[in-house]
């Protein structure tokens, strides 16, 4: 009788087969996912980060005024007989601020927005309860709403007479109430007779700044940040400065008030003056439109939409009339001038078009670091499968099967998890925001996971390789070093290159830039694997003595299998290098801007511009706070020697008050040398004594100004510590960098004049200063320059820590620094389990002669504690040396600016984290596979007739 066989068992077999298969097949697509939607995004995501990055420069550089500004001087109205009452200058206006929005370019997709209009009036003079008071008067469209004012209403636009409205600190200073009437009589306004009436207090706190007119109507609403702003332009507004005692203007108190735009008009016909308007257009460019704008294309198309647009709204206003001061145009019945502008968006674009530049490596750097972790992943899960079936593809190479068909089989079942992969990672990178995704790239990296598995598997089942089987293969120490000696090369050419060329300066990946951290880590791993060996094998000489033997075996299998976790090794130095790297930029930059902006203003404040404006010099010395103030000058001279009469080179004589500076800031390198050299103490003879750059003690020097000649007498050489002294910063930051200096003190240069200098800066010391007091002095806007430039420390450094750039490179390398972690921590756990065998024989073969469990825990332990001490060493190692091997390729100077690099600012505690972390994880891994070992028994593992059994 012929017996039936049964397909049951085979049909198991085959389940059994794909059931092993599954968890391959998952990795496999999730990594392609994870792999190729960061492939495919990477470009897009730059552009978005870029966006982000302009966004916030543009908002920060528009904090203090708008971007652009435009202003047009008007005379009062032609007829004579007109009641000047009756005119409404806020409807005057508004058909030329519409006019100015109108021409925006297309182009900006509404991002040029207007944001105020203001008309200032001299000051007059009037008085309080407080003394005298110089008053000005002004209308703003973004003025304080009702809800701000906790007393009286905002002056009404119709009526005859004079309102105004002040802030409470006004109120409280001034001794104002509700209801006073205030005598008006010239002052900088002439002709004026007028009495104004207060009707309202305001709060200058940002809360309700939204303006009810016209004008304020159709600005958009900036909420606390418009209102910031207004206290910036026109800081009087917001509370009064007092006059020292005794002073020219024989005032005692400097406000500002708020008036109706009638008022303007009123007061304008009656002194028969010349005002000014002032348009303010804001640059708000929404996420996409910031993105398109944000790469090297895109900036200088920005820049020539900002240097087109003013021509064009000036034209559109009053035609294609070159500006001679005439008034050819009209405001209303006004007659007016033509529009003038002024902008600084576009010196803020190219300096952020530098320094994205730079930004744009750290974050590519931390996507190609990224790239690289998720391939070796792949590669460890592809040997991780290789290893598994490797007994059974032997067992169909003896019955006659190709390693090719072999290969090919292992790549048709595994097509279709790198094709589900592939579509999810191309959805997820289409799903976000901005242009399409780099499907080419993606392709790239999907078939590059694909092909791994059966090239590992080819390799494997190659003729040669049956042959030898798990024996020694011939020559195998010299394809060793040249396999290290070539990737030892290939480091070193793709740093030299990349430090010769730079990066590509256009959107899109660098390849390059990709490659190296790949390359880098590899010359790591090759130099690891030679070195740690080397250490492992002296201490186990020395646990060799001691009783036991675990330190012994682990120790000894450690060095012995060092290269057998090359691969591991990359995984951690890639991730780890990555990750130091990151944290070390980003901590570098925030430092590095903080110890800039330190440098840039000098002392606690400076005060630029003092030569042009003594009397405000001597008002900010004098606020509440200051508890020292230095004068630095500077001059730019041509000497040339007294003895030969050689030309010592375009060089800047500065001029520093030496005692005061040394009794301000004792440590400041400039006043150290000047009192060293003797040149704060009195002056012996005429000539001036310096010290010099290039020159020895006693040249001398001599300089001419206005025909008359003076002499220079060098005492000593220039130390080096001098020149990046913050005392200098100010003016050194702001007028042209000369290689030789001359520095003297201030006592030594009265023979020139205040006029000559072509810079200033008076240094102001103090702990606890007057901001207000002293801003009411120097508004912090910069488009009135004649009063000077006033910086204070906090303010700088605060703009420098709320840097939106800093912030996206942070963001950037943080997320980038998450998914390699979670990728190493995946690589490493499948590494794990491919050596997990090797491990168990030896636990085994222990646990038959006696080993307990605690040492089987610590022989695992030691056994990987070695390669978790290298990668940890060589990981931070390389990510702390990546700035100085790209070298040209990340100046970190043009993120800070200052006198010189920043000094380094590694994150130490990102760094002990990771070192923990990966610690943590080995300790865990090796309490889980000791606890396996403990439930397997020793027939599991110890197999008769096994090779090396």
């Amino acid at each position: 009788m012929k017996v039936r066989r049964s397909v049951r068992p085979l049909r198991w077999v085959a389940v059994r087969e794909v059931r092993a298969e599954v968890p391959l097949l998952v990795c496999l697509a999730v990594l392609v996912a994870l792999l190729t939607a960061v492939a495919a995004a990477g470009p897009g995501l730059l552009d978005r980060l870029a966006g982000r990055a302009l966004a916030s420069r543009l908002e920060q550089e528009q904090q203090v005024e708008p971007g652009i500004l435009f202003g047009a001087r008007f005379e009062p109205a032609d007829s004579a007989d007109a009641d000047a009452w009756a005119s409404d200058l806020a409807e005057d206006l508004l058909p030329v601020t519409e006019v100015i929005a109108n021409a925006a370019p297309d182009d900006l997709n509404g991002g040029l927005v207007h944001d105020s209009t203001r008309v200032e009036l001299p000051y007059l003079r009037t008085v309080a309860g407080a003394g005298e008071v110089g008053l000005g008067l002004g209308y703003a469209s973004d003025a304080p709403g009702r809800g701000a004012y906790v007393e009286g209403r905002p002056p009404a636009r119709s009526g005859k007479r004079v309102e105004i409205a002040v802030s409470t600190r006004t109120r409280d200073a001034l001794k104002l109430r509700l209801g006073q009437e205030l005598p008006l009589s010239p002052g900088a306004l002439e002709n004026i007779q007028a009495t104004a009436v207060v009707v309202g207090f305001f709060t200058a706190d940002g809360a309700g700044t939204k303006s009810g007119d016209a004008e304020g109507a159709e600005a958009k609403d900036a909420g606390a940040a418009g209102g910031d702003r207004l206290w910036h332009e026109m800081p009087l507004l917001a509370g009064p400065s007092r006059f020292p005692p005794r002073s020219a203007a024989g005032l005692d108190w400097e406000a500002r008030a708020l008036v109706a735009p009638g008022t303007v008009t009123a007061l304008q016909a009656q002194a028969g003056a010349v005002l000014t308007v002032t348009w303010g257009m804001r640059l708000d460019l929404d996420a996409r439109t910031a993105a398109r704008f944000a790469g090297e294309r895109g900036q200088g198309e920005l820049q020539r939409l900002l240097v087109r647009y003013p021509d064009d709204a000036r034209s559109v206003f009053c035609g294609d009339i070159a500006d001679f001061g005439g008034m050819f145009c009209e405001i209303g019945p006004h007659p007016a001038s033509t529009l003038q502008h002024s902008t600084h968006l576009p010196d803020a674009l190219t300096d952020f078009g530098r320094q994205w530049r730079q930004g744009r490596v750290v974050i590519s750097f931390a996507l190609a670091s990224l790239l690289v972790v998720g391939l070796l992943a792949a590669a460890v899960t592809a040997l991780l499968a290789v290893r598994r079936s490797l007994d059974a593809h032997r067992l169909q190479r003896a019955r006659g099967a190709s390693a090719t068909s072999l290969a090919l089989a292992r790549a048709v079942h595994t097509a279709p998890a790198v094709l589900l992969g592939l579509v999810a990672g191309i959805a997820a990178a289409r799903s976000l925001p901005g242009p399409s995704p780099a499907y080419g790239q993606a392709l790239l990296v999907a078939g590059l996971v694909w092909l791994l598995l059966p090239a590992l598997t080819w390799y494997s089942l190659r003729d040669r390789s049956v042959r030898t089987g798990d024996g020694t293969v011939p020559f195998a120490a010299g394809r060793r070093l040249t396999a290290e000696a070539v990737v030892l090369l290939l480091a070193a050419a793709g740093v030299v290159a990349l430090r010769t060329r730079g990066t590509a300066a256009e959107a899109g990946p660098d390849p390059l830039l990709a490659a190296v951290p790949a390359l880098l880590g590899l010359a790591t791993v090759a130099v690891l694997v030679r070195c740690y060996p080397l250490p492992v094998r002296i201490l186990a000489r020395f646990s060799a003595r001691r009783r036991g033997v675990v330190a012994l075996i682990a120790l000894s299998r450690a060095a012995k299998e060092a290269p057998a976790r090359a691969l591991a090794l990359l995984v951690l130095v890639v991730t780890l290098a990555g990750a130091v790297f990151g944290g070390f930029v980003a901590g570098t930059l925030a430092e590095g801007r903080r110890e800039a902006a330190g440098w840039q203003v000098g002392a606690d404040a400076s005060y630029l511009g003092a030569h042009r404006s003594p009397a405000v010099a001597e008002r900010l010395a004098q606020v509440r706070g200051v508890r020292e103030t230095v004068s630095v000058r500077q001059l730019r001279v041509d000497p040339t020697s007294a003895t030969s009469g050689s030309r010592y080179g375009i060089a800047s004589l500065v001029g520093i008050d030496g005692a005061r500076l040394r009794a301000a800031a004792p440590h400041s390198p400039a006043a150290r040398a000047l009192h060293a050299a003797g040149l704060t103490g009195p002056r012996p003879g005429t000539d001036i004594r310096v010290l010099a750059t290039g020159a020895r003690a006693g040249d001398r020097l001599t300089i001419t100004l206005h025909g008359r000649k003076i002499s220079l007498r060098v005492v000593g050489p220039l130390p080096d510590d001098v020149l990046p002294d913050p005392a200098l910063g100010p003016l050194r930051g702001t007028t042209p960098s000369r290689e030789r200096l001359l520095l003297a003190d201030n006592r030594a240069l009265t023979a020139i004049g205040a006029g000559d200098f072509e810079g200033s800066s008076l240094l102001l010391y103090g702990p606890h200063l007057d901001v207000q007091t002293l801003r009411s002095l120097v508004p912090r806007a910069g488009h009135d320059t004649a009063v000077g430039e006033l910086r204070i420390r906090s303010e700088e450094q605060a703009d420098a820590a709320a840097d939106g750039m800093i912030s996206v490179l942070r963001a950037a390398h943080t997320t980038c620094t998450a998914l390699a972690v979670l990728l190493a921590l995946l690589a490493l756990v499948l590494e794990l389990l491919l050596s997990a065998e090797a491990r168990g024989r030896t636990t085994a073969y222990l646990r038959t002669l006696g080993l307990g469990g605690r040492a089987t825990t610590g022989l695992h332990l030691l056994q990987l504690l070695p390669m978790v001490v290298a990668a940890v060493a060589g990981g931070t190692a390389l990510g702390l040396t990546l700035p100085a091997l790209l070298g040209p390729a990340l100046d970190l100077r043009e993120f800070t600016g200052g006198p010189a690099a920043p000094t380094p600012h590694p994150d130490l505690l990102l760094t002990a984290a990771l070192g923990a972390g990966l610690g943590t994880l080995v300790a865990v891994a090796v309490g889980v596979e000791t606890w396996i070992g403990r439930r397997r028994g020793l027939g599991a593992v110890l197999r008769l007739g096994r090779n090396g059994d």
